[in-house]
């Protein structure tokens, strides 16, 4: 029954590699939150981390996958949009385009997942 034990056996080489990709982007916000858990930003970053965790939990469920990659989809691009959006002109960053770079890469893997699910 889906959603009530993990399922690993039906998981492809490419949703390990999302949930590689979510795990690093899933650690980098929760450390750069938790530098700055005194603000809003620092608490927005720990959200979106502990999210990121929650989905990868989900997904190892087999909690409703292709809903998952949907969510995912703009969840991610919103941060990646707001990444630049609030930093600019300053985005050279390297843990922030480091970052950047693993988001883009899990929302192609999640376009991918969702394309091959439909």
């Amino acid at each position: 029954m889906s959603g009530s034990t993990v399922d690993t056996a039906s998981l492809t080489r490419l949703h390990w590699l999302g949930i590689v990709l979510a795990v690093v982007t899933g650690a980098v916000h929760l450390y750069f939150g938790i530098l700055a858990l005194d603000t809003l930003q620092g608490v927005s970053f720990v959200l979106a981390g502990i999210a990121f965790l929650v989905a990868i939990l989900l997904l190892l469920f087999d909690f409703r996958r292709r809903l998952l990659y949907l969510v995912g989809i703009p969840f991610t691009g919103i941060q990646v949009s707001l990444y630049f959006a609030l930093n600019w002109p300053d985005v050279l960053n390297p843990g922030g385009i480091g970052d950047k770079v693993v988001q883009v890469a899990l929302i192609a893997v999640l376009v991918v997942l969702y394309r091959r699910e439909s």
